[in-house]
């Protein structure tokens, strides 16, 4: 469809398009009638602009509406808004409302972040959120043919990370983006299993970001086991007599300076805690006791001892592939 509409985000133009009554299904009556709904893209970002036909929105109007419509239609929901005040673009900002306000206002963080500018280097290495999606692929549950959307569901990343990582995927040569339907995007993983797994491994880094020691973990809060306590669980391996936790690194952040962690240093202690660049992997409403297979394996992929190796190996070879 050719261009209906031209906006100025920061210097560059972009070319909008009506959205197609096709693709409106499930709005309101209301927002039928007081909202203009284009496609554009900006820097290869698909981004639904919507202008509101009478004034600029409250904050909490702009916050609602843009949760629904990205909720509805799958994309990041962009404001094309009447030039205002500095205090209405600050509360319209602090709300987490997208918004274009003439040619010398955007907020657009997120989307910003996942644009694939020229001037942006495409992904060497896969990133956090990149290899959590892999490897949740390969063991719980198969992400193939599915949009940001429907994975964002599924896995504990916001819509906008997930596309982030989708994009870090695609860089690698991983995946491939495909259309499908009514959906903006959909992902093809290039290959399946095993061989999957063997041609990202060079691409995929250790889960573990640090190791703390302590004495005791006061809290309530069951934590997966790790390193080869975990390994002992899933294979042959005789368990050691330290206790081995895993910690997402965002959980860490909040009790290490608290008491939860009683005499936490970098040396020795009863228990020794894993922190993790990314959440265990697993069904969301699921608790899970142990680490993942795969991320265990990168964790160990340092350890040169020939039983952990043999063990390692042998937890590979009777994994049941998801895909």
């Amino acid at each position: 469809m050719s261009a209906v509409k031209d906006i100025n985000i920061l210097g560059d133009k972009i070319a909008l398009s009506v959205r197609p009554k096709s693709k409106l299904k499930g709005l309101n009556i209301g927002e039928s009638l007081s909202l203009n709904i284009y496609d554009g893209s900006y820097h290869g970002l698909p981004l639904l602009f919507v202008e509101p036909k009478k004034g600029n929105p409250t904050p909490r109007e702009g916050a609602i509406t843009a949760e629904r419509l990205s909720g509805l239609f799958g994309m990041p929901v962009v404001f094309i808004l009447k030039k205002g005040p500095t205090y209405e673009r600050k509360r319209l900002s602090a709300r987490g409302v997208y918004f274009v306000m003439g040619s010398d206002y955007a907020f657009l963080p997120n989307a910003l972040s996942m644009t694939k500018s020229a001037n942006r280097l495409p992904a060497q290495k896969l990133s956090a959120v990149a290899q959590y999606l892999l490897l949740y692929h390969l063991q719980v549950d198969s992400l193939e043919d599915m949009s940001p959307k429907e994975i964002a569901r599924m896995v504990p990343y916001s819509y906008e990370s997930v596309t982030i990582g989708i994009t870090c995927l695609t860089d690698v040569g991983l995946v491939e983006k495909v259309e499908s339907g009514q959906r903006s995007i959909a992902i093809h993983f290039l290959l399946r299993g095993k061989d999957l797994w063997e041609k990202a491994q060079p691409l995929m880094a250790s889960p573990v970001e640090r190791l703390i020691y302590c004495d005791e973990l006061l809290t309530d809060e069951d934590y997966p086991i790790c390193g080869i306590n975990a390994l002992a669980h899933y294979t042959r391996l005789i368990p050691d007599r330290m206790q081995m936790f895993m910690m997402p690194v965002k959980e860490y952040r909040l009790i290490k300076n608290t008491d939860t962690l009683v005499g936490q240093n970098i040396l020795d202690g009863d228990i020794v805690v894993e922190v993790w660049k990314y959440p265990p992997i697993g069904n969301l409403d699921e608790k899970q006791l142990w680490v993942d297979k795969l991320s265990l394996a990168l964790s160990l992929r340092e350890d040169h001892d020939p039983r952990v190796e043999k063990e390692v190996e042998y937890m590979i070879d009777n994994i049941q592939w998801m895909d």
